[in-house]
């Protein structure tokens, strides 16, 4: 005799709590805690005012767009009651030329995160292993558990490493594929550590993965990274590796991050294989048109970019000067070790309306994570910084 079940009948039946939700959700979200974005960013601008809130905890671009891109959306506000291009092919186009591609290599997202995600569903399930670093992004670990994966999380470079310390460990994360592994997640330059690697490194590393094997690579961050640094991006190996894919944003250097649009390139079959499980007009009508706009304009990304390594430098320094560790970064944001103290500090400069990013929840309670600002920003975070030092007395 088959059990017999609730039903809406019964006029007594309780509210149902997010437990009993939970139990009925499939096996890789029962295990799932939700993304975090590390504070109320919103309900802070409301309570201090954007004008005086010190806002360096997300990795946005604090100069802005393309003046190109904010035309571009303009000129779209008369077409809002007609839905986009559902292939965003004018994007693609611009994208495929930029980077010596066809337009059949590029997947669109809502953001890399989106495209992260849809990797998961995509080429793993319970019964498999997906592999990536500590102190990796958290969509990783995020994608893995959603798909029922399991995940096989390689130590990283250790923190007191001469040259790379808490970055990839590339050989380790080598030696953790198994016969069960179907894909790996990597980051160059890695948030939130903002370390990187160079291109013998990852050519060394790809040539001891099983070409069965999908390798990830996450390149948010690659368009800040310096020439001479050898940030090495996959690009140039996509014509020899099928089993390679990249992704990027526009919320980082473009400063497009409230129109969440982010793009994969990979092998043309695997895009194709993931274009199954696109959602439909996931990219709205304005943020195609402002993304392809800020493509065209170098000169203004380029302009970003200078600003970003100054005060990269500059804000490195100076917290150097006041005894404080920086992790080396390619990056729009620096790692800042401020010791046993660090959870009160981050509170008291969040009272004051600065706010970082706390990295409890990536495994490193003692650090914070600080976006490069600009002059004025970073001179105003030094000082409450200054202040709420000398006040707890780190």
């Amino acid at each position: 005799m088959s059990a017999v079940r609730e039903t809406d009948t019964d006029a007594t039946q309780p509210t149902r709590d997010e437990a009993w939700f939970a139990a009925r959700a499939s096996r890789g979200v029962q295990g799932l805690k939700a993304y975090d974005p590390g504070h109320d960013l919103v309900a802070f601008r409301r309570q201090f005012g954007e004008a005086n809130l010190v806002e360096l905890g997300s990795n946005e671009n604090p100069y802005g767009p393309s003046p190109d891109a904010r035309a571009a959306i303009l000129d779209q506000l008369h077409s809002l009651h007609r839905y986009p291009d559902p292939l965003g092919a004018d994007l693609k186009r611009a994208l495929a030329a930029k980077h010596g591609v066809e337009t059949k290599q590029i997947l669109l997202g809502n953001g890399s995160h989106e495209l992260l995600m849809q990797l998961a569903q995509v080429f793993a399930a319970a019964g498999d292993d997906v592999v990536f670093s500590r102190y990796g992004f958290a969509v990783f670990a995020l994608a893995t558990q959603a798909a029922g994966a399991t995940m096989r999380i390689v130590p990283a470079l250790p923190d007191d490493h001469p040259t790379m310390p808490l970055g990839h460990d590339l050989d380790a994360i080598a030696a953790a594929i198994t016969e069960r592994t179907t894909l790996v997640y990597l980051a160059n330059p890695n948030n939130p550590t903002g370390t990187w690697f160079g291109r013998a490194a990852f050519e060394a590393f790809l040539a001891k993965v099983p070409a069965d094997v999908i390798v990830v690579m996450d390149e948010a961050y690659a368009e800040l990274a310096d020439a001479e640094a050898d940030a090495a991006t996959a690009l140039p190996l996509l014509a020899s590796h099928s089993n390679l894919a990249l992704t990027r944003t526009f919320s980082k250097a473009y400063g497009l991050a409230g129109l969440r649009v982010g793009y994969l390139i990979a092998a043309p079959g695997l895009v194709a294989v993931m274009e199954r499980l696109r959602e439909s007009f996931n990219v709205n009508g304005l943020a195609l048109a402002a993304c392809e706009a800020a493509l065209g304009d170098v000169a203004h990304l380029e302009w970003a970019r200078a600003r970003n390594a100054e005060q990269r430098k500059a804000l490195a320094e100076a917290f150097e000067r006041r005894g404080l560790r920086v992790m080396p970064s390619q990056t729009n944001f620096v790692l800042v070790r401020f010791g046993a103290q660090t959870t009160r500090i981050e509170a008291e400069l969040t009272k004051r309306g600065v706010v970082l990013r706390p990295m409890g929840g990536y495994g490193l309670p003692e650090y914070l994570r600080v976006t490069v600002g600009t002059v004025d920003e970073n001179r105003r975070l030094l000082a409450t910084i200054d202040a709420v030092l000398g006040e707890v007395g780190a």
